[in-house]
Parts: C-alpha cells; sequence; structure tokens
C-alpha cells in the first residue's frame, strides 16, 4: 500500500490549513458585515464567538482526519462502531466540496480580473457611476466570466498537481507569505490617508448604542454566523490536512494557531475598509458592492491609486486562490480514497468536472440569468444557500456528534487523537457543552438561517 502523503513542516499545515479558511469571507464579507452591524461592537461578539463555536469543531475535524489517515470520503468508514451508518455523510461532505467550487471558482475569478483592469489602468478617469458599469459589463459578458473561471480553475489544479508538498504546500506557504506582507503594507497606506481617524474609530472602539440601533439580537446571530462559516467547517475541508499531519503536537494548539491567522486576517481587512472608507466619505456597510464599486472608486481618487488598487486585488486573488486550492487538494483526495486513482488521474477528471459544473454560475449572471430560485435568487445564490445554509451547519452536526456520542467514534477516542504530542490538551470540562449545548446552537444557527431567508 502506497503511504500517504504529509506536510514537511508544521508550518506548512498551519498556513494552508489557515489558507483554507483564509477566503473570501474575511476580506470581503466581514468588513461589510462590520459596517452594516455596527463596528467594534460586533468584533467582539465575533471574536467571542470564534472561540466558543468554530475551535471545537475545528478540533474535531483535524482529529477525524489524523485519526482516520483520510479524507472526508473514507475517514467515517474507518472510525465508525460496525454496524452504524456514519459514512453516510462522507456523501454529504463531497458534495459540499464540489458546490462550494462551483461558485467559488466564478468569484475567484472575479479578483484575478480586477487585478488586470486596475494594473492596466481600466478604471482611470471613470466616473464612480461608470466604475460600476464596469463590474455590470464583466458580469453581463459571458465569454469574460467564464475565460477567469476557467483560468483560476487551471491554475490552482497546476498547483494541485505538482504534489501536496512540492506543489500545494511549498505555494501556498509563498502566497500566504505575500498575502500577509501585502496585508500589512495596504493596512498601513489606509490608517495614513487623510481622514481615516473616524472609520478606525468606528472599527476598534466599540459603540453599544449603534449595536442597539442595529437590533441587539440581530448583531449577535450575525457575529456568531459569521464567527461560524469563516472557518468553512462541516464538510471535511479542514479534515483532510488533519490527515496529512504528524503526531508531534496537539490538535487544539494547532487549531488556535489556524483561528488566529484567519482572524488576524479578517482583522487586518477591515483596517484596509474602513479608514479608506472614512477618508474618502464612503458608507463600508454597502453589501458585495464595497469591494468591485466602492473601493476601485476610492483607489481612482487616491494618489498612485493604480498601484494601491492592482496590490488589493492581488492580495484578494491569494485569499481565494488559498481556500481553492485547498479544496482542490480535498476532492482530488476523495478520488484517490475512494477509487484508488492515482493523483494524476484525480486531477485530469475533476479540472474538466470543476470547469463544467462551474459553468451554471459563469452563466447565471447573463445567458440563464432568468434562472431564479424563488426566496433564494439566481443561480449562484441557491450553490451559496446549500452550502452555507446547509451543508456547513448540518455537517458541523454530523462531526460535533460523531466525535461525542457513544454511538459514534466518542469523547474519549476524539480526546485520546486531540491530545496526541505536545501542547494545549483539549479540556475535558467542556464535555457537556460540546456534547449537548453546541449541538443545540448549531441548530437554532441553522434554523435561523432559514427564518431570515424566507422570512418576509
Amino acid at each position: 500500500m502506497k503511504e500517504r502523503e504529509s506536510f514537511s513542516s508544521r508550518l506548512g499545515f498551519i498556513l494552508i490549513s489557515a489558507g483554507c479558511a483564509i477566503g473570501l469571507g474575511n476580506v470581503w464579507r466581514f468588513p461589510y458585515i462590520t459596517g452594516k452591524y455596527g463596528g467594534a461592537a460586533f468584533v467582539l461578539f465575533y471574536l467571542f464567538f470564534l472561540v466558543v463555536l468554530g475551535l471545537p469543531i475545528m478540533v474535531m475535524e483535524f482529529s477525524v482526519g489524523r485519526a482516520s489517515q483520510k479524507s472526508a470520503a473514507r475517514s467515517f468508514h474507518v472510525l465508525e462502531p460496525k454496524g452504524t451508518k456514519w459514512h453516510l455523510y462522507s456523501y454529504g461532505a463531497m458534495l459540499g466540496n464540489y458546490l462550494l467550487m462551483m461558485f467559488y471558482t466564478t468569484v475567484g475569478g472575479w479578483m484575478l480580473a480586477y487585478f488586470v483592469k486596475l494594473a492596466a489602468g481600466k478604471f482611470h478617469g471613470l466616473t464612480p457611476d461608470a466604475v460600476g458599469g464596469v463590474f455590470n459589463a464583466m458580469l453581463a459578458n459571458p465569454g469574460e466570466q467564464v475565460f477567469w473561471m476557467v483560468v483560476i480553475t487551471l491554475l490552482c489544479f497546476g498547483v494541485c498537481a505538482q504534489g501536496l508538498e512540492k506543489g500545494v504546500e511549498r505555494i501556498t506557504k509563498v502566497m500566504m507569505v505575500c498575502l500577509l506582507a501585502l496585508l500589512l503594507v495596504l493596512v498601513f497606506r489606509a490608517v495614513t490617508l487623510p481622514g481615516a481617524a473616524e472609520g478606525l474609530r468606528f472599527y476598534l472602539q466599540p459603540d453599544f448604542h449603534e449595536m442597539v440601533k442595529a437590533g441587539a439580537g440581530e448583531v449577535i446571530f450575525a457575529a456568531m454566523g459569521q464567527a461560524f462559516f469563516t472557518l468553512s467547517l462541516g464538510i471535511g475541508a479542514m479534515a483532510i490536512f488533519g490527515s496529512y499531519v504528524g503526531r508531534d503536537h496537539t490538535l487544539t494548539g494547532e487549531a488556535i494557531n489556524v483561528m488566529l491567522l484567519d482572524t488576524f486576517v479578517a482583522l487586518m481587512a477591515g483596517l484596509i475598509i474602513f479608514p479608506a472608507c472614512s477618508a474618502f466619505g464612503v458608507d463600508a456597510g454597502q453589501g458585495p458592492a464595497l469591494v468591485f464599486v466602492t473601493l476601485p472608486n476610492i483607489f481612482n481618487e487616491m494618489t498612485g491609486g493604480r498601484l494601491w488598487g492592482a496590490l488589493f486585488f492581488v492580495f484578494m486573488s491569494f485569499a481565494a486562490m488559498s481556500t481553492i486550492i485547498a479544496v482542490f487538494e480535498n476532492i482530488i483526495s476523495f478520488g484517490i480514497d475512494m477509487w484508488g486513482w492515482t493523483r494524476k488521474k484525480a486531477i485530469a477528471i475533476n479540472l474538466v468536472l470543476i470547469i463544467v459544473l462551474s459553468l451554471p454560475c459563469a452563466l447565471g449572471f447573463n445567458v440563464w440569468s432568468g434562472a431564479v430560485v424563488p426566496g433564494i435568487g439566481n443561480i449562484q445564490d441557491f450553490e451559496d444557500f446549500i452550502v452555507s445554509n446547509n451543508l456547513l451547519p448540518l455537517g458541523s452536526l454530523v462531526y460535533l456528534l460523531f466525535c461525542t456520542s457513544k454511538r459514534g467514534w466518542g469523547f474519549e477516542n476524539f480526546t485520546a487523537e486531540a491530545d496526541q504530542g505536545r501542547g494545549l490538551r483539549f479540556p475535558k470540562w467542556v464535555r457537556g457543552y460540546v456534547s449537548y449545548v453546541l449541538p443545540v446552537i448549531v441548530l437554532i444557527i441553522w434554523v435561523v438561517g432559514y427564518w431570515q431567508k424566507f422570512h418576509a
């Protein structure tokens, strides 16, 4: 039997796991959600829920991966007690990874397209309305949409084709270091803009009156949802990296490292966007258009804006690609674990499959713009809804119950695996919380997500 690939270093594991978690949720969704829900007070709740909701589930996913030495396609088969049916969820996890890539490749393509547009000076001299028109024209052009989706898919599968250590680990390390360096440069530029102070105050100084104005319950739930979804938990996207890591360090300590890096990037993204919006008198709670319409307008007004804009979209491209490469690695491992494919065969089949499966989203803004699901939205919204509102929370529930229930892998087996190595151990005193309270919270997140979506 061929020996399983592994990371060459602990740093590789931490950076790649963080790269999977660090995606457009951090640098695109986090700032506008923070802007919408009152700034610093929202951030405090977000950080609290990250620890009490996200961390335990991340440790569980890593543990299932490391104990089984398999991806989500086979990990439950290896660890479940005889006669139980936990392995049926492996199809849900696989579906989650494919569905996530069906729309993420298109959005990742937008980031690359915008880097090229800004670097080429396409926005120079345009009015604010004309800047918005560039984004709408890109969405309306099926050729451009498909082109950039295919480019990012080829690039990311190309990285995976080099193997785990020489491709995924080596290139993700470089990308993550560049991403962090760009982040610091952009933060420095944003906070030194004239008029940035007001944005910094909004972001860093909690104002609970703002929170009450936005609706305290709504703010707390939004913080809970963002903390939960930012880490991509529940579809085995983290479990795969657990299967590649050694037993030198405890998994609670490693999960904390990954979460700190993920949170650092989200918080720094806010330090770019809020001071910049404040400096140019722009509302930071504008939703998804913030990145593609508002920020290019800001770069247009900024001295050296073409350079800063291009750098910002390199950073955004790296954030998107770190997630895509990580999820592609998981998808490749499904074929290897389930059907014994070689890496080359798994890549060849999935390359074609992902491009074909991503077409509905890329064409859903133009050729198939008439395809709308009532109460949900276009094709991209529908795919996102299935993943974010269903597979992530329900998948996390499966991992929670599997790791705490006597009918599953069980709490003792889970903690024995999580605690192997040097470092912080999983606290035994939280057993009642993770067994009974946390599953209920996850169910509430799932139910309230539906209520918010369909409540008129």
